[in-house]
């Protein structure tokens, strides 16, 4: 069955091409469209689409008003449109605080190599959010609004928000497993779609004086990472910033790697720096790469590692969690049910990787019990 899609944006241009790009591909179907935030809202009374694709930026009403309505009365994946500002990032990052699912640039080709993965790419996450079927969805307890910006929003990590976050109880054997008595040096997560809700669920959960370094692998083009790195310091106990170039790495502080670069650790013992480079190598697709951080991770401590694969497209993070894995290094994974998009994690724990499935509301409580702190 075709994934069924309204297209939403003020732009007459943008919407036949999105539709001409939509339609190249057999299995979606684009069912209507709506030239503002309002008429959008409307038309998914009206058609119950299985994915949405939405401009930020539009008359009447704008996208992350729609994205708040929408959630309210018909949770439905929304697929976010946006430039590559400053601004934009920050409203994108309201539209998934209000419950859209992924985003992409406007011009998403600033993201792809060329025309034709850039196509792919919009084809393929549009398929992927809609696998989400509405039966799964919850109805959202109301939240306060929160002006964009600024950083003292509730975090997103509230029960029934928005369509993404499950919330069945996790389950007794999540609950009540034990801590290994491993030691660790360093906390390592790579995710992609779904990954910024997902990192904030977990890291605003973490207590101020969690004991070591987390590294942060988010797909996230360059002009949004400082934004969300800024977004989660104001939300969470433990420090996050955007990596540098020489970054020392300290307990209870989060790196987050800057889009389009790779982050590299370097050195061993107490002189641990983040190399933070551009790459230009065609073989790598993913800027940041999950699978470069990790590997590295893996030289420089070892065994002395606990890494999570949470929600994301592809398989970016199992070539470095093997790599982990042969050092001693702990993997988990995301489980199926509270993933966005089970590729990832599933690609971890199919090639053998992961000791635990575990669910995003479980994560951060076994963090804190494994590496025994809080």
């Amino acid at each position: 069955m075709a994934v069924k899609v309204l297209v939403v944006d003020d732009s007459s241009f943008f919407r036949r091409r999105v539709s001409e790009i939509l339609e190249q591909d057999k299995d979606i179907e684009v069912i209507g469209f709506a030239v503002n935030g309002r008429e959008a809202v409307d038309k998914t009374n009206q058609l119950r689409p299985d994915v949405i694709t939405m401009d930020v930026e539009m008359p009447v009403l704008d996208g992350i008003s729609a994205v708040k309505e929408i959630m309210a009365a018909n949770p439905t994946p929304i697929l976010m449109f946006s430039s590559l500002t400053r601004d934009g990032a920050t409203a994108t990052l309201d539209a998934l605080d209000a419950g859209a699912l992924d985003f992409l640039p406007k011009k998403f080709e600033d993201i792809a190599r060329n025309n034709e993965d850039a196509i792919k790419l919009l084809q393929n996450k549009v398929k992927e959010i809609g696998r989400k079927r509405l039966s799964r969805f919850s109805r959202p307890t109301p939240t306060p609004s929160v002006s964009a910006g600024t950083t003292s929003r509730p975090a997103i990590t509230q029960p029934d928000r928005s369509f993404n976050r499950s919330t069945a109880p996790a389950s007794n054997i999540a609950a009540n497993t034990r801590a290994s008595g491993k030691k660790y040096q360093i906390v390592a997560i790579g995710t992609s779609t779904g990954g910024p809700v997902a990192l904030q669920t977990i890291l605003t959960k973490l207590p101020a004086n969690f004991p070591h370094p987390i590294l942060l692998i988010q797909h996230m083009p360059a002009a949004f990472t400082p934004a969300f790195a800024a977004r989660l310091n104001g939300l969470c106990k433990i420090k996050v910033k955007e990596a540098q170039q020489g970054d020392r790495l300290m307990p209870g502080v989060a790196y987050l790697a800057p889009g389009g670069q790779q982050m590299l650790v370097e050195g061993r013992g107490g002189n641990r720096t983040l190399r933070v480079f551009e790459d230009d190598s065609a073989r790598i697709t993913y800027k940041p790469s999950v699978d470069v951080t990790f590997a590295s991770t893996a030289k420089s401590f070892q065994g002395d590692v606990l890494a999570v694969v949470l929600t994301g497209m592809g398989a970016d993070g199992r070539d470095g969690a093997r790599m982990l894995k042969q050092a001693g290094a702990t993997i988990w994974a995301q489980d199926e049910k509270t993933s966005v998009v089970y590729g990832m994690p599933q690609a971890v724990a199919n090639a053998g990787l992961s000791s635990a499935s575990i669910a995003l509301e479980e994560v951060a409580n076994r963090l804190v019990r494994e590496i025994g702190c809080g």
